[in-house]
């Protein structure tokens, strides 16, 4: 497959200077969208003939929220990345990112994911626009783990709440483990697990003309054929995967969960992780629970362990990666990254 800039029909080709005002606007007209989408949500949920603050309202308000806000980012970063990979072909990216150079990759990556105020399923557009732009899987997966996992909103939220050394500990593990589970699956050479669009388009050209012969608005057209492409494959595993994770969210069974981490049995951490996992939530949304786990007499690495595979392995977020990776490597990403957290829930048990 090549990513090519197609070329309308003699006679219906628009300006240059159409694609030099309407890109700008199309961007300030998708930032207002994305400011709006709170207030929308909750006007359009209050047009459905249930209380707000019910189980299916909640439910409801979850999804109308979640799902433009995932295109939007979608939509937006694939085409930034698509314009970027105008100029940085899979063959140069990976050039400079390959050798002794590479292993800064991760920790940058990582440090990205960090400064990156995404949930999950939020992290996955950049996910994909990375991997479609030649970027190094490893470095790649340290920056999907890293974003959820230790992002802004949450670290500030845990600092509040358990105090500054507990939640630097929780970010200087939530780092490493970014870091590390990025190195080993980046060594483990997994790129054949990856959708065969995904592999071809790695290995086509950008465009149909020389890199350096590209003009300004050929560079717009491809990262508009990106937009076409890519978000044309996977924007119903959106919908169905944010559709998943709206259920869940709105019926949390959170009676269920502080009777399984109440304690602090040997298997309360594993325990944690498998409640986890099939949730979905961002960081703001899990302190909460994380606050009541903890005021109920759940360890803290077990209840740290819970939120990490919460905001790092949700459901919904493995539907949507479906499109891009194979179930083969799914299941290891999953599983390197789970290994990751019951290290870091078994260790704070045990030290704290």
């Amino acid at each position: 497959m090549t990513i090519e800039t197609h070329q309308p029909p003699a006679g219906r080709e628009a300006p240059d200077w159409l694609w030099y005002i309407g890109v700008p606007v199309a961007g300030v007209v998708l930032w207002l969208v994305y400011g709006q989408l709170i207030p929308f949500s909750e006007w359009a949920t209050g047009l459905f003939p249930v209380e707000r603050d019910s189980h299916t309202g909640e439910a409801i308000a979850f999804f109308l929220y979640d799902v433009p806000k995932v295109l939007l980012l979608l939509t937006g970063i694939v085409f930034i990345t698509g314009v970027l990979r105008s100029w940085f072909s899979p063959e140069k990216t990976r050039a400079i990112l390959a050798g002794k150079r590479e292993i800064w990759g991760y920790p940058l990556a990582a440090l990205l994911g960090v400064l990156t105020p995404f949930c999950s399923c939020s992290s996955v557009p950049l996910f994909i626009g990375f991997v479609s732009a030649g970027i190094p899987l490893g470095v790649t997966f340290s920056f999907l783990i890293a974003g959820p996992l230790v992002g802004p909103v949450g670290l500030g939220l845990l600092y509040a709440l358990v105090g500054w050394k507990i939640a630097t500990i929780y970010l200087v593990f939530g780092f490493s483990i970014a870091t590390v589970a990025g190195y080993v699956l980046g060594r483990m050479r997994l790129e054949r697990y990856l959708q065969d669009w995904v592999r071809e388009m790695n290995a086509g050209p950008v465009g149909d003309l020389p890199e350096e012969r590209l003009t300004l608005v050929d560079r717009l057209k491809v990262g508009m054929e990106q937009v076409r492409e890519i978000v044309g494959k996977v924007w119903i595993w959106v919908l169905v995967g944010i559709g998943i994770g709206a259920a869940i969210h709105g019926y949390v069974p959170e009676a269920m969960m502080l009777k399984i981490m109440g304690g602090e049995a040997w298997w309360s951490v594993p325990a944690a992780v498998v409640v986890g996992v099939p949730m979905y939530t961002n960081a703001a949304g899990v302190i909460p629970i994380v606050e009541a786990l903890l005021g109920k007499g759940a360890a803290l690495g077990t209840t740290l362990a819970f939120m990490m595979s919460v905001i790092a392995l949700s459901l919904p977020e493995m539907v949507i990666l479906k499109q891009v990776l194979s179930y083969r490597l799914i299941a290891i990403f999953i599983a390197v990254v789970s290994a990751g957290i019951l290290a870091t829930g078994f260790l704070f048990n045990a030290i704290l």
